[in-house]
């Protein structure tokens, strides 16, 4: 699979089998994964995998206000959740801020590394949906997240189930200008 057929391949999974993800395959995409560029090479972002018992904790107690994803990660057989390390990006070593844009690089780098999970998954098999809808205080709690990091995503992943079609996109006029 080239670059361009995984990327305009890859659909949001919602519905799964029940084929548990195997630990090696998992390890192998985060290791691809790790290749997604970062705010001067910090590489902040860190993930969870989690199974079980803890993740339908999560999906009943963290989900009330969008349900919808609570029923999804209830359906994936694991839920990888995104952190990140505070305090990294954004900023020269002095402590002070490199851009106007401040610490908010962080949410960039998350970004980008979920995208590039999504699609190293996707290149082994593996359906995943980026979630940004849940209780994030609660979940950092149940799962135990250190004081320096910060959760910004869960993405509920596992062996498709459904195959959607691509939504309509924008035509690349309306995506791109030129200036001179």
């Amino acid at each position: 699979m080239t670059a361009k057929e995984c990327i305009m391949s890859r659909r949001s999974i919602r519905q799964f089998t029940d084929q548990p993800i195997d630990h090696d395959v998992l390890a192998e995409i985060i290791e691809t994964a790790s290749f997604s560029p970062s705010w001067k090479n910090t590489q902040i972002v860190r993930y969870i995998a989690i199974e079980g018992d803890l993740k339908a904790k999560i999906a009943k107690e963290c989900t009330d206000m969008f349900p919808g994803n609570g029923k999804i990660m209830d359906a994936a057989p694991m839920l990888i959740a995104v952190t990140v390390i505070k305090n990294r990006c954004g900023y020269e070593r002095d402590g002070s801020f490199t851009t106007p844009r401040k610490d908010t690089w962080q949410m960039f780098d998350a970004g980008v590394a979920a995208q590039t999970f999504c699609l190293a998954a996707h290149e082994k098999g593996i359906g995943s949906v980026i979630q940004g809808i849940f209780d994030e205080a609660k979940a950092a709690s149940i799962l135990g997240i250190p004081e320096d990091r910060e959760l910004v995503a869960f993405i509920p992943i596992g062996y498709p189930a459904e195959s959607p079609v691509a939504p309509k996109r924008k035509a690349v006029s309306d995506l791109l200008s030129f200036q001179s």
